[in-house]
């Protein structure tokens, strides 16, 4: 909980807000993990996020929500959907 709420306050959003995200689950056997994201998360904190968790920047989303241009992470996620992301 202490992760999260130092998260929050990193990106500036509200500890009092309802975060609506189910808890990532790795899945060793292919190097993936599932999340689902709240009202106003990007695909530069799912980027981050993703490159954490599986110890890599080089992955991918299986349905290509946030792709990586020049620039950044860029993207349309959308709430209450579980998105992906694999280590290659």
């Amino acid at each position: 909980m202490k992760f999260v709420l130092a998260l929050a306050a990193f990106f500036g959003l509200s500890t009092a807000a309802t975060y609506n995200a189910t808890m990532p689950v790795i899945q060793p056997a292919n190097n993936c993990v599932s999340f689902s994201v709240g009202p106003g998360t990007g695909c530069a904190w799912m980027c981050t996020y993703c490159a954490g968790a599986l110890g890599t920047n080089n992955y991918y989303f299986t349905d290509g929500v946030c792709t990586y241009q020049t620039g950044g992470c860029v993207g349309n996620p959308q709430t209450g959907i579980t998105y992906t992301c694999c280590s290659v």
